[in-house]
């Protein structure tokens, strides 16, 4: 059985950071959370099992889930990432390349399996 895959979950609203962390610890993921993208730096900075980064777009802070993903980008190329939002309209071009959108509400399964496929691509 393949190891489990380390998903860090960034997203300002508690309840849903909550529920889709449980839903992916549900589904056999080990799950780290941050509120907002300084807390999720101090984490990739600090855990370097972290595979997916799964962030939403508008958070406050020091900067929003695009600058997130280009910055894991730029200084974890290996982390996979993954982008939600249910206000923006996120085009490809917004988002690094080999990452992916999903609009919200979405289905934990499918962040899901977008995690696998992208850790084993």
């Amino acid at each position: 059985m393949p190891s489990p895959i380390t998903v860090l979950v960034v997203e300002d609203e508690p309840l849903v950071r909550m529920d889709i962390s449980e839903q992916m610890r549900d589904l056999g993921f080990i799950v780290l959370e941050a509120a907002d993208a300084d807390a999720a730096i101090i984490l990739l900075m600090s855990n370097s099992d972290i595979q997916v980064v799964f962030t939403d777009v508008d958070m406050p802070g020091s900067m929003d889930g695009l600058k997130l993903a280009a910055a894991v980008r730029d200084r974890w190329p290996p982390v996979k990432i993954i982008v939600t939002s249910g206000h923006r309209k996120v085009q490809p071009a917004d988002i690094p390349q080999e990452s992916r959108f999903f609009r919200k509400p979405y289905v934990a399964r499918d962040i899901a399996a977008a995690a696998v496929e992208m850790v084993n691509a």
